[in-house]
């Protein structure tokens, strides 16, 4: 089995995909006016509109209400991507490193999603994602 992507639900689609754009680095693919994807190396970031939650039962998803999930984007270097992004998103907790030997930022997307962007840092860490 592989992960192949996460869908967020959003109500301000067009802003939500503008955000992961500048996150990522990466443009959008628009599969249909109320679908894209960001898709990365290893897998996809998909974005629906509310308009697609009736598509698979009506209620099962709702935009602005997760407050469980955190998406984490592993990058080159977390201090220089935090420099770039902080002045164009909500930052939740600056660059520090973590008991697992990551180093992580995290940010919120503009209806309220946690994302984290991190670099191993320790040996272990760096080989636990060596292969990835």
């Amino acid at each position: 089995m592989k992960l192949a992507s996460t869908r967020l639900i959003a109500s301000d689609l067009k802003a939500v995909v503008s955000f992961y754009e500048t996150v990522t680095g990466i443009e959008a693919v628009w599969l249909a006016p109320v679908f894209a994807e960001i898709v990365t190396p290893s897998a996809a970031l998909a974005i629906g509109g509310v308009q697609t939650v009736p598509l698979f039962s009506e209620g099962s998803a709702e935009p602005a209400a997760n407050r469980t999930a955190i998406l984490e984007f592993m990058v080159d270097d977390v201090d220089a991507e935090y420099e770039r992004l902080k002045p164009l998103v909500e930052v939740v907790q600056e660059p520090k490193t973590m008991p697992w030997g990551n180093r992580a930022a995290q940010f919120r997307d503009p209806e309220g999603t946690l994302v984290s962007l991190f670099t191993p840092v320790t040996d272990e860490a760096k080989l636990r994602f060596s292969g990835r």
